[in-house]
C-alpha cells in the first residue's frame, strides 16, 4: 500500500495576484488497486461519494459502441444484494442524491449524503462494483431506455447530431474518438449478453477506478471506510489504454455541409487541438474564452453587437485525453445572413490574436472570469469530488486542484498569441455548416 498526505503547505512565497488554494487532499491505494482520494471539509453539509471508472466510449471496440453509456443505466438495474431501482431509492430515502455520467474517457457515479448515510452509499457502490446484475432482462430493458434517450436528446432536437458530425469531420471512423458516447443503436441491438458481461468484468473493478470522498470526514475515517467496503474485492490488472498519436493538422480546409430542420443556419469552425494534459491546454482555454465567452468577448462584440450578423457565439474545447482534442468556434446566423459573412471576421480576429495577442486588460478580464467560475464550482463538495477524480484519473495527481488556478494566472499575452498561431491557424481549420431546409449555406 502506498499512501501520501499532501497539504500544499510549505510552498514558496505566492506571487502577487496568484491565490493559492490549499485543499487538504489525501491520496492512497488499496492493495486491490483502488485509488482512494479523501478531501476533508468540516463545514460541508454532506459527504460526496464519487467513483470514476477509467472507461469511456474511446475504449469501445468497432462494432461494440455504446457499451460505456449503456452501463451508466445498467449500474442502477440491481446488483448482488440490491434490487432493480433500489440504489437510487435507498439514497433518496436518506435525503441524498445520486446520478451518473458517461464521456469519451471515463464513466462516473456519484452520491451526496449526510454523514450518517456514508456507509450506505459506500456499500451500494461496492455491491454493484462486485456483483452487478447483468442478465438478459436488464440488458433488453436498458437497451430500449438508451434508444429512447437517443430519440429525445439527439434525433428529435435541432442540431442534435452536431457532436456526431464534428467527430466525423475531425477523426477517422476507426479512431477512438470517431463515435459519440451514446454509440450506435445497431451495435447495441447486436450486443450479446456475453459481450456486455465481458465489458463489465474488464472495466468495473478496483484497479480501474478512483474513489473520492469529500466532506465532513477525517482522512483516517475515509481510509478506514474505503478499506472496509472495498478492500475485500479481488485485484485484477486494469487494461492499459492504447497510445493514441496526435493527428496532423487539417489540410485543404475540409468542409461538411448538412441540411436540417433547424431554426437558423449555423457555422462551426474547428481545429485539432492538443490533448487534455498538454502544456498548451490552459492557454487554449483562455484563447477560446477571449474569443467567445460572454458579451465582452471579441467575437460577440464584432458579430452580435456591432455588425448584428449573428444571433449567438460559442467556443469550447472537448478536452479529450488521448492523442489530441477538438477546439470549436460556433456562430448562429441571423435571419437572411449567409454563413460566409460570419467566417471572414471570425478568422480575421483569430489572425489578429495570433499576431498581436490580447491586451493585458483583456487577458486580466478573462482570468478573473475563470477564477470566479473555478472557485464557485469547487465550493459544493459534490463538484469538488468530481474534479478530484478528474485530476487523479487524467493527471495522476489530485493535488492539481490546488495548482491549476496558479498556472492560469501565470499565462501571458504572448502565450495566447503562441497557441493561436500554433493550434488555430485559419489554413488548418475544418468547417461544419448547418443550412436550413431549402436555404443557403
Amino acid at each position: 500500500m502506498h499512501c501520501m498526505l499532501r497539504l500544499g503547505t510549505g510552498a514558496p512565497a505566492t506571487p502577487v495576484g496568484v491565490h493559492r488554494l490549499q485543499y487538504l487532499v489525501d491520496d492512497t491505494r488499496l492493495d486491490n488497486g483502488l485509488r482512494v482520494v479523501v478531501n476533508p471539509d468540516a463545514m460541508a453539509p454532506g459527504v460526496a461519494v464519487n467513483l470514476w471508472y477509467r472507461v469511456g466510449s474511446a475504449d469501445e471496440s468497432p462494432g461494440c459502441t455504446g457499451f460505456a453509456h449503456l452501463f451508466e443505466h445498467l449500474m442502477f438495474a440491481g446488483s448482488m444484494n440490491v434490487e432493480n431501482g433500489e440504489h437510487l431509492a435507498a439514497i433518496q430515502a436518506v435525503g441524498g442524491s445520486a446520478n451518473a455520467t458517461t464521456s469519451f474517457d471515463r464513466t462516473n457515479y456519484f452520491e451526496t449524503v449526510g454523514p450518517q448515510a456514508l456507509g450506505l452509499a459506500l456499500w451500494l457502490e461496492a455491491d454493484r462494483m462486485s456483483g452487478l446484475n447483468v442478465d438478459q432482462n436488464n440488458l433488453d430493458t436498458q437497451r430500449e431506455v438508451v434508444k429512447e434517450e437517443k430519440r429525445q436528446r439527439y434525433d428529435n432536437v435541432p442540431y442534435g447530431d452536431q457532436l456526431e458530425l464534428l467527430l466525423a469531420l475531425n477523426f477517422p471512423a476507426e479512431h477512438a474518438y470517431g463515435h459519440p458516447a451514446i454509440g450506435s443503436m445497431a451495435d447495441l441491438d447486436a450486443a450479446t449478453l456475453d459481450d456486455v458481461q465481458w465489458f463489465y468484468r474488464t472495466w468495473y473493478q478496483p484497479a480501474a477506478a478512483v474513489l473520492t470522498l469529500s466532506g465532513p470526514i477525517s482522512v483516517e475515517q475515509g481510509r478506514e471506510l474505503a478499506h472496509r467496503f472495498f478492500g475485500w474485492l479481488p485485484h485484477s490488472p486494469a487494461p492499459q489504454t492504447p497510445a493514441e498519436h496526435p493527428l496532423p493538422q487539417h489540410l485543404d480546409n475540409p468542409e461538411l455541409v448538412v441540411e436540417r430542420d433547424v431554426p437558423r443556419p449555423m457555422l462551426h469552425l474547428c481545429w485539432r487541438t492538443p490533448k487534455l494534459t498538454h502544456p498548451d491546454r490552459l492557454a487554449v482555454d483562455l484563447l477560446l474564452a477571449l474569443l467567445a465567452d460572454g458579451q465582452s468577448s471579441r467575437l460577440h462584440r464584432k458579430l452580435v453587437r456591432d455588425t448584428e450578423l449573428a444571433e449567438g457565439i460559442g467556443g469550447y474545447d472537448l478536452g479529450l485525453a488521448r492523442g489530441g482534442s477538438i477546439g470549436v468556434i460556433s456562430s448562429r446566423a441571423r435571419e437572411g445572413v449567409e454563413l460566409d459573412r460570419l467566417a471572414e471576421p471570425m478568422l480575421d480576429i483569430l489572425a489578429d490574436l495570433a499576431q498581436h495577442g490580447p491586451s493585458e486588460s483583456e487577458l486580466a478580464r478573462v482570468k478573473a472570469g475563470f477564477e470566479r467560475e473555478w472557485l464557485s464550482a469547487l465550493a459544493p463538495v459534490e463538484d469538488r469530488a468530481d474534479q478530484l477524480g478528474f485530476y487523479a484519473t487524467h493527471f495522476d495527481d489530485p493535488l492539481r486542484i490546488n495548482e491549476e488556478l496558479d498556472e492560469i494566472e501565470r499565462l501571458e499575452p504572448t502565450d495566447i498569441a503562441r497557441v493561436a498561431a500554433r493550434w488555430f491557424d485559419p489554413d488548418n481549420r475544418a468547417t461544419l455548416r448547418y443550412q436550413t431546409k431549402g436555404g443557403a449555406a
